[in-house]
């Protein structure tokens, strides 16, 4: 999805130099496993979702596997009227997803206008 990429590319340099274990992924649908990580089973109501240790949690933590943010592209088209809504959600779902990676709770994301 080229709009991950715009979405990523708008960061901070602060942000893209934490993001060096990182994998930044779209997916059509959030698999069961997934769907775990919210109250419900509804499928169009996860749109993104960040798997992984966060910053602030680390302790001697090196040869691991990446952590996770996966968006999931039929559950945002869904949120979305238009090309310009859709745009700005993804904006929205990938700062908010690599926030947690940061370490940042949801208040600290929804102060910031990222909930």
């Amino acid at each position: 999805m080229a709009l991950v990429a715009d979405a990523l590319e708008g960061l901070p340099q602060a942000v893209h130099d934490a993001l060096d274990n990182v994998e930044v992924v779209t997916q059509e649908w959030p698999s069961p496993d997934q769907l775990d990580y919210t109250e419900g089973d509804d499928r169009y109501v996860l749109l993104g979702l960040y798997e992984g240790i966060p910053l602030s949690d680390r302790v001697n933590y090196t040869m691991v596997l990446p952590d996770k943010v996966t968006l999931f592209q039929r559950p945002l088209e869904a949120v979305c009227a238009t090309q310009r809504e859709l745009e700005h959600e993804v904006q929205v779902t990938v700062v908010h997803e690599l926030a947690h990676h940061l370490g940042w709770g949801d208040e600290d994301i929804h102060r910031m206008g990222f909930g």
